[in-house]
């Protein structure tokens, strides 16, 4: 038996150093091998051969050791060795090295988990992290609002290129001076547009197109004469004394008693007869003219008398006779005649009720010691809101002034008139009664329809608004505001208009401030004396807008702020004529500039501060912003906030009222509304030539695309896209096991839980005692390759010896065989 357990021993000898070559040949061979362990081969003595116990010491013996032979020896185990590699940095941003206890845990190609130190990851064709083996490295995905999820452990995704984010503005930074000299800002623009009416009323048409009526005429009246005119007297026919002398003056008066020109005079004496008082005087035959006129009037003296007074009315080529019967009338003889060059204009009026628009021009006459003749003035329309007008009023210019026009007189629908009077009598405003025409009519009201809106161009009214789409564009401080869109609707009214404009250009009052009301400004305007509040009112037919106080908040609007496109497509300027009628007063300043919502939309901002109030220790700002891309609900509001803003007597900031932006994006899907602050702290309150103002930064940024990413020491993947913002894109986890040296080894660096590993300890690098992430690096493989070509020595020397031990044993058995010899 000694022999041939020698034999068997040294054998075990043998196999135990080729384990020791193969285990150090194997780090050898993955010393480059980025995050390989290297094993160790640890033997333990094989079975023994007992051959006595010994005994234990006795009162005569101090006792024996047993007596055991070995058998050989055996491969207790092959153990990694887990300490930490050495760290080296590569240029690889997802290459990934642990510092510390732990493993990367990975999908296997059947959907196990498996886990790793092998560090060198790269993305796949679909955006996923792998190993170089095609192992998805695992940990925590995002959401889509790019938020890490702990639920649930899955491949992580790096969608460089394709995933896209935006960053809305939360803070905007101002720098700049508020300078607490110049005026205070209490003074506002005010504009105010041309007098508008309303096409509802009618204007008297002179042409009478309307209805199957001759047109209006105008001419200088038919003057009688007193050719072939006798005077015969006859006795005992009447009661004119005899020897008296009678004056005769003979007019053209018409249907409605317009009188001509008069004659001259017709002087006759009765002649002496019989003595007595009983003659009657034949006139005749009287003048005749067109057939306009059909009478006569007849004017007389008392006998011997000079003044003129209406006798009696005669027809036209008829022979009166005076007896004397008929009395004189207290009417005297108008002889006032018209010199010059005039024109007409006709309105409809009631007692009451504003008149109406005046007509276009009717004539003009040129007259010589004549009168003017007007026939068929125009009817008087009726009509759901039409006003019941009763009388036509007549005006005329003066023969030295055609511009101006004064009421002559009014007269009753279906009147002719003859113009007799005087520019001295009809000019005099002294005079109760007269009065100029009112060129513009009536003025509309904040309920006018939009499609009535007219506006007066000399005599001529133009339409200014049809249905279609108005777009209009103001300026604010001289700088343009964005173009907006009003749709004129058949209802569309001018309160409607005015709101819209209101709107358009950001003028804010008291109720965007209650806890601070905007001021009103100083009234310049002549014959005006209250505070005027800021928006859009009516005033005698003009549309006027008050700005908000100070100079860069003054309002204008230019000849083509407003552009129409009606339903056929054809586009016209309405032109309101709006101008100034008081200019601001107030130190001011303004910033431009660009903020972002949460879908990266790019939002104008305009940020207009002026000098509200001034006092022997601070200074005080108020701010007003406007936005063209505020979005709300309905109309075109782009004011988006005011506050104000106060600085100490060193200039330093001591307080705001309220420094929130709030734009609304009601009809786009970001979320609304985007509210951000102002950040007043590097303003400077200390004196200057002027104010000035600007922002300096904001942190919000439009939509940008995934460009790289970096991994921190805790392993939260994350993305820097192309506009500048971050976000998390993942989570790497980590695995430690109480016992890693019995983990199963799968081959390509890669483990597995082994029956005496424990179970996995997952968590994000440095927690729970799991190492740290180096990110941009790998860990190198921790063979020692000295210590391992020394353990190749000692195996050479082990298998050497034990090959020695079998030698001899043969010899020793082939001398046994020899003793048969």
């Amino acid at each position: 038996m000694g022999l041939a357990s020698a034999l068997s021993t040294a054998l075990t000898g043998m196999t135990a150093a080729e384990t020791t070559v193969d285990v150090v040949g194997n780090n050898l061979a993955n010393s480059q091998t980025v995050g390989f362990k290297a094993s160790e081969a640890v033997f333990a003595t094989q079975f023994l051969q007992t051959r006595g116990l010994g005994a234990a010491p006795t009162g005569n013996s101090g006792g024996t050791n047993p007596r055991q032979v070995g058998l050989g020896t055996q491969v207790a185990e092959i153990t990694p060795d887990f300490t930490q590699g050495t760290i080296e940095i590569s240029s690889n941003p997802s290459d990934l090295a642990i510092q510390g206890d732990g493993f990367f845990m990975v999908e296997g190609t059947s959907g196990e988990r498996l886990y790793t130190r092998n560090g060198i990851f790269k993305t796949n064709s679909q955006n996923e992290l792998v190993s170089i083996t095609g192992n998805r490295l695992l940990g925590f995905g995002v959401d889509e609002f790019y938020q890490v999820q702990s639920t649930e452990i899955v491949p992580l995704n790096i969608p460089l290129g394709a995933a896209a984010v935006a960053q809305a503005t939360q803070n905007v930074y101002l720098e700049g001076t508020l300078t607490p000299s110049g005026d205070i800002a209490n003074t506002a623009e005010v504009i105010e547009s041309a007098v508008l009416g309303d096409s509802l009323i009618p204007r008297p048409d002179l042409t009478n197109a309307a209805v199957p009526t001759p047109a209006t005429g105008i001419s200088v009246s038919a003057t009688p004469t007193l050719a072939g005119i006798t005077a015969t007297h006859s006795e005992g026919t009447g009661t004119h004394a005899e020897g008296a002398v009678y004056r005769y003056r003979f007019a053209f008066v018409d249907a409605s008693g317009n009188e001509s020109v008069p004659t001259n005079e017709l002087v006759t004496t009765v002649p002496v007869g019989n003595a007595a008082a009983d003659n009657s005087i034949d006139l005749g035959p009287l003048p005749t003219a067109g057939p306009e006129y059909s009478q006569v009037n007849i004017y007389r003296t008392a006998p011997g008398g000079t003044d003129f007074f209406l006798l009696d009315t005669a027809a036209t080529g008829a022979t009166y006779t005076d007896d004397n019967s008929v009395a004189l009338s207290a009417t005297p003889l108008n002889t006032n005649v018209l010199n010059g060059n005039y024109t007409y204009l006709v309105t409809f009026a009631r007692a009451g009720i504003e008149e109406s628009r005046p007509s276009l021009p009717l004539g003009p006459v040129n007259v010589v010691n004549g009168r003017i003749h007007l026939t068929n003035l125009p009817e008087i329309p009726v009509g759901p809101g039409i006003p019941a007008y009763d009388q036509i009023r007549i005006y005329r210019n003066l023969a030295g002034d055609a511009s101006q026009f004064y009421l002559v007189d009014q007269v009753a629908p279906g009147q002719d008139y003859t113009d007799s009077r005087s520019d001295a009598e009809i000019s005099d405003l002294a005079i109760p009664g007269n009065k100029l025409v009112d060129l513009d009519g009536p003025k509309l009201a904040s309920n006018t329809l939009l499609t009535n809106v007219l506006r007066r161009d000399g005599f001529d009214f133009e339409q200014l608004f049809q249905i279609g789409t108005l777009s209009y564009q103001g300026r604010k401080g001289g700088r343009a505001l964005s173009r907006k869109e009003f749709t004129v609707a058949a209802d569309s009214t001018i309160q409607d208009l005015m709101n819209f404009m209101n709107e358009a250009m950001g003028i804010q009052d008291s109720i965007d401030d209650p806890q601070h009301p905007i001021p009103g400004s100083t009234n310049n305007i002549p014959g005006e004396l209250s505070t005027l509040s800021p928006g859009a009112t009516l005033n005698g037919g003009k549309i006027r807008f008050v700005s908000n106080n100070g100079i860069d908040n003054a309002l204008s609007i230019g000849l083509s702020g407003f552009q129409l496109t009606d339903l056929n497509g054809d586009v016209t300027n309405p032109n309101l004529s709006f101008g100034r009628i008081q200019e601001a007063k107030g130190q001011s300043a303004v910033a431009d500039f660009i903020v972002y919502d949460s879908l990266g939309f790019p939002i104008d901002v305009r940020l207009t501060t002026v000098l509200e109030s001034r006092t022997g220790s601070s200074t005080t700002y108020r701010w007003f912003a406007d936005s063209a891309n505020n979005d709300p609900t309905s109309g075109v509001e782009i004011s988006v906030g005011t506050g104000l803003v106060s600085f100490d007597g060193e200039g330093n900031l001591i307080s705001t009222t309220n420094a929130n932006v709030s734009i609304d994006r009601r009809n786009v899907p970001s979320a609304s509304p985007l509210e951000f602050a102002l950040d007043f702290s590097n303003i400077s309150g200390l004196a200057a030539d002027r104010s000035s103002l600007a922002a300096a930064r904001q942190d919000g940024s439009s939509a940008g695309k995934l460009s790289s990413f970096i991994v921190g020491e805790d392993g939260v993947i994350r993305g820097v896209f192309s506009n500048g913002v971050t976000r998390d894109l993942g989570q790497v986890l980590l695995a430690r096991f109480a016992n890693p040296a019995g983990l199963e080894q799968k081959g390509q660096n890669m483990f597995a839980q082994g029956v005496n590993s424990g179970l996995p300890i997952q968590g994000r690098p440095g927690d729970d005692g799991i190492g740290t992430l180096v990110a941009g690096a790998v860990e190198l493989s921790n063979t020692d390759i000295g210590r391992n070509l020394i353990d190749l020595v000692l195996a050479t020397t082990q298998y050497r010896g034990n090959s020695r031990v079998i030698a001899t044993a043969q010899q020793l058995l082939d001398e046994l065989l020899n003793l048969r010899r």
